[in-house]
């Protein structure tokens, strides 16, 4: 007699451990040490943002999330590592 088992495979969504900005670029590393980054111009909010209140990124939601309490917005970081971007490249 045999036992066959069936294991999955455990399958985890890369988060953000940090996040910063250069210029008007934001940039966020993951907990898989990808480092991505983005022009802030792709998101309506943060196109309209000055320096200082891009500069004022937090991590949220256990690295699932971006947030800029300032301007009151939030990205997910999944929706970033899937491209879903607000504006277009002009």
């Amino acid at each position: 007699m045999s036992t066959m088992t069936h294991e999955k495979e455990l399958v985890i969504e890369p988060a953000a451990i940090r996040a910063w900005t250069e210029e008007r670029m934001i940039f966020i590393e993951l907990t898989d040490s990808r480092i991505i980054g983005f022009p802030a111009d792709r998101f309506k909010r943060l196109k309209e943002a000055d320096d200082d209140q891009l500069k004022k990124v937090k991590v949220r939601l256990n690295g699932f999330a971006l947030r800029w309490e300032e301007i009151d917005e939030d990205i997910t970081v999944p929706g970033i590592l899937a491209g879903n971007f607000e504006l277009s490249v002009t």
